[in-house]
Formats: structure tokens, sequence, C-alpha cells
């Protein structure tokens, strides 16, 4: 089974982000997934520094907030990082409409309408990457204007839980990623419910990007409650706990990839045959050495990676 494996990128420091990042390619991996939310740097700043230094690992945002950006200035953003790279197709913007606390308490923002706001905010995207211009007036936006002869073949996905995001994902993005759903919920929820919008639609086979936490440890115990305690905010906002409970889990702990070689090799490849198309891995470190607890996840993820 051929099995798609990026990483998660981003840090406080930009010189080990891009040293990471060429790391990363030269070990084969198929991407980097950069963070847009928390105390990250902001990636579309940050990409084009990456897209200059490498060649050929794919690029994205995983993912940023839509609300404080209006959809316009986010197509432009996308473009330019795109224009950026000598193949524009690198780049995959991953967008998300965040969650009530962030939007309403820290931007100040209602959440009540983020369905709606989420499908009005992919059709001026979607409309511009394939028309290169739109005029679309709904009741969240308004939105008139050109890319010029920017880029339009960069990626679009969005992180989609809920069963009407993720229509709107299958109907007017490239696919979705996900964050701390298991294979559970890829094939019961996710799957399923993105392939249909997106057939209905007439578009091709959705993207299916899976984000979970890994760790390659001899003591499960131990990485369990190491997962516990990294991602335990996780477990606090509604939005991921839904997505939780369609996998039948409780925590982030218990969705986490953890156990021995054998063990997170068969985790894995149980996503793939549940749908994704791609994971996006995580390593956390486990015990008290935890340069080696990374370097021995990361170790089997390249061996994974190289199939």
């Amino acid at each position: 089974m051929s099995m798609r494996i990026a990483l998660t990128a981003g840090g406080t420091d930009v010189d080990r982000i891009v040293d990471s990042a060429v790391a990363a390619e030269e070990d084969g991996f198929a991407g980097l997934w950069f963070p847009g939310g928390g105390g990250a740097l902001d990636p579309l700043v940050i990409l084009p520094l990456v897209g200059r230094a490498t060649r050929r690992i794919a690029l994205g945002t995983s993912v940023v907030p839509t609300y404080p950006r209006h959809p316009l200035v986010m197509a432009r953003t996308a473009a330019t990082v795109a224009a950026t790279l000598a193949e524009p197709s690198r780049f995959t913007l991953g967008v998300g409409v965040s969650h009530r606390p962030i939007v309403e308490g820290v931007f100040g923002l209602s959440y009540g309408t983020n369905a709606r706001h989420l499908r009005e905010y992919l059709t001026v995207l979607d409309t511009l990457r394939r028309e290169g211009r739109v005029a679309f007036s709904g009741e969240e936006y308004v939105a008139n204007d050109d890319l010029g002869g920017l880029p339009r073949t960069y990626g679009l996905v969005v992180a989609a839980l809920a069963p009407r995001s993720l229509a709107a994902a299958g109907e007017l993005a490239d696919g979705t990623v996900t964050w701390m759903a298991n294979a559970r919920a890829v094939e019961e929820r996710i799957a399923p419910t993105i392939r249909e919008a997106a057939a209905a639609a007439g578009r091709p086979e959705p993207r299916v990007v899976v984000g979970l936490p890994v760790a390659v440890t001899d003591d499960v115990d131990a990485g369990r409650e190491a997962a516990a305690r990294a991602f335990a905010v996780y477990g606090t906002l509604p939005n991921y706990q839904r997505v939780l409970a369609a996998g039948g889990a409780s925590s982030p702990a218990e969705v986490a990839l953890v156990g021995d070689e054998d063990a997170v090799a068969d985790a894995v490849r149980a996503l793939f045959a549940a749908g994704a198309t791609e994971l996006w891995a995580a390593p956390f470190p486990v015990g008290d050495d935890r340069r080696a607890s990374r370097q021995r996840t990361r170790a089997l993820l390249r061996d994974l990676a190289a199939g």
C-alpha cells in the first residue's frame, strides 16, 4: 500500500524551521504542514522562505483561520505564496473556521453562522482559483476582484469535522485536513461524507489528510500519559470533542498513534485503509531522552514513507 506521509512543521526560530524542512525533504517525506494558530509564526510569511530552500516537498497550512482575513485577502496572499515557488502546485492552503472561544473571545466576532460563513468563504476562494476573478454577493461577504496574473494552481483543503463543513469541502475545495480523527472517524464519517459531496459536484476524488500525534515507544502507558499532557487542550474544544466522539474516543490520548514499530505501522496502515490519502504525523517525545524518542518515531515514519 502506497502511503503519503507528511510531518508537522513550524516553530519559533526561522532558521530551524528552514533547516528542518530541508532535512524532511532529504528524508523523503511527502510534505510539511505548518500550524496557523496559537503562538506559531504566520505560515503564509514563513512558507516562501521554506519553499526557496527546498525543491520537491509539498508545503501546506493547517490551518489559517478564516475569520480574521477577508477571502479576497486570503486568496491574494495564497496566490502570492504560490508565486514564490518554482512549482506553485507544491503549496496547499488549508483554512478553517477555528473555534468559538477563539473567534469570539480573541477576535470579538460572531461564530453563530460559521457553516454559512465557511460556504461563502470557500465559494470566493474556489471561484478565484477556477476563473481568476469573482463577483459574489452573499449574506456574509461581498467579493469583487481578480487575481491578475497570479498563480491559481495551488491546492485548497478545509479543516472540516461536521457534516455541513465536510459537504462544503467536498463541493468547493480539494479535500479536508483533520486533526484528532482516528481510523473509525475517517471510515465512518469523514471519508464517505466528503467523497459523496465531491462526486455530487463532479469534482475529483478528494484529499483526506489525517493529522494525529505519533510516538514510537515500548512503554504504551507512558506514551498515552505523554499524549494526554501534550494535547490536553484539544479535548476541551467542542469541535474536537465531536470528532473524538465520532471515533469512539473521549480524549486526545486515545487517538494518538502509540506503540512499538509494529503497532504504529499497523495503525498507520489502518488509517489509509479507512480512507486517508495522507498522514500528517505530529511526533511527540516519550520518556526522559526526548531527542532519542523523536528520532525513533521519525525513523519509522521515514521507513513507511519510503515504502
